[in-house]
């Protein structure tokens, strides 16, 4: 129903993974750091060890640049993207999950206002009060991946939906509880990725030692729960999603999952055994380790959902491709197969609309020799 947003030589499928990574990184750390944070603080003041709480006055300054910064510019860059690349689609999810989009944007401003708070509160107030504020920030931002999961989860499998149109038969899909799962696990192992990299910047060795093993530990328990948890992901696909899987996914996409798990796995385990010893080089590589992982899942979790924005709904062309009478919405399909797209949508020249010998290559239904004209002159523009 919307002209075709075209990006030079990728799609807007891929572009919207590439943003996603880049919101993933800092969104996920954000759920998980917090949690280290509190941790980390309780641990210092149980055992009455202030040389720990250097850790995360300096995590939490790395988070509040990040996450709170070059993470909600990531996040205007999705929603600029898909309303560009799926403008219908877009609309379908804000009118299908406006009361789930506004708790979540009302948990932003929890955390927004959250990690200011506890940063710039650290030896200011009490240490209980702290502690709570911590408590506030890490629930905030759990909460926030929860409400987002269940409409990305809603796009692959939409259940019920269609005949009911409540807003938890969407929500509660077939695939959310696994989702989310996965994706909380998923926070863990990235959270320890970033513990270890900043970890690495302390002077005081003993600090560092303590903070690796522990950082290391989440690692390796989020890694292999999060790889057990997408599997069962898996097992909640829709036949078509397992079909595209199978034949659409390239091998490469395969491998940027699968390498980088084991090489994270590797990771975690050497320090955990040697704590001291990892630089802040590595520790970045492993960084970058970790984005190509996310951009492999995000990349592929694109591709299995096609031809759909969200499944066997919507096609990819915003054109509806089954009834929804929960929404009293009527599927498309029909009625463009008797007149046609060109009569149907309204973004197309009135001049256009009515195929003749004068207009046949601009409607884009030339003959063969004509096509084949238009496809010479298009590689003649590329550089």
């Amino acid at each position: 129903m919307y002209p075709i947003w075209e990006f030079p030589s990728l799609s807007a499928g891929f572009v919207i993974a590439i943003i996603a990574t880049f919101h993933i990184l800092p969104s996920h750390l954000s759920v998980s750091s917090m949690w280290f944070n509190v941790y980390m603080e309780t641990k210092a003041y149980r055992e009455n060890r202030p040389e720990l709480l250097e850790f995360p006055k300096k995590f939490t300054k790395m988070l509040l640049i990040f996450s709170y910064v070059f993470g909600s510019l990531t996040g205007v860059g999705i929603w600029f993207a898909i309303s560009v690349a799926a403008p219908r689609g877009t609309s379908a999810l804000i009118h299908t999950f406006v009361w789930g989009w506004a708790t979540e944007w009302v948990f932003f401003l929890v955390e927004i206002a959250g990690i200011f708070i506890y940063y710039y509160t650290f030896d200011k107030i009490d240490r209980k009060t702290h502690l709570i504020i911590g408590w506030i920030f890490a629930l905030g931002s759990w909460i926030t991946m929860l409400i987002i999961t269940g409409i990305l989860a809603f796009q692959l499998t939409p259940g019920i939906w269609p005949e009911t149109g409540k807003f938890f038969d969407g929500f509660f899909n077939p695939t959310y509880w696994p989702q989310a799962l996965t994706r909380i696990t998923l926070m863990f192992a990235i959270g320890g990725v970033f513990v270890i990299a900043v970890a690495s910047r302390l002077k005081n060795l003993e600090v560092q030692r303590v903070i690796n093993r522990i950082a290391s530990l989440w690692g390796l328990i989020g890694l292999v729960l999060t790889w057990m948890l997408a599997w069962w992901y898996y097992k909640q696909w829709p036949e078509t999603a397992v079909t595209n899987a199978k034949l659409v996914i390239p091998g490469g996409l395969i491998k940027g999952m699968t390498i980088p798990v084991v090489l994270l796995l590797v990771y975690f385990l050497y320090v955990r055994f040697k704590p001291t010893a990892v630089k802040l080089g590595p520790a970045l590589v492993m960084v970058l380790v970790l984005f190509i992982a996310i951009w492999s899942g995000e990349r592929s979790r694109e591709i299995v959902r096609k031809p759909y924005v969200v499944n066997q709904y919507m096609y990819s062309n915003q054109f509806i491709g089954k009834d929804a009478p929960g929404k009293g919405v009527k599927a498309e399909t029909a009625s463009l197969d008797q007149q046609g797209v060109l009569q149907a949508v309204p973004f197309v020249p009135v001049d256009l609309r009515t195929i003749n010998d004068s207009n046949r290559l601009k409607a884009g239904v030339g003959n063969e020799a004509e096509r084949a004209a238009l496809a010479a002159y298009l590689v003649s523009l590329k550089p």
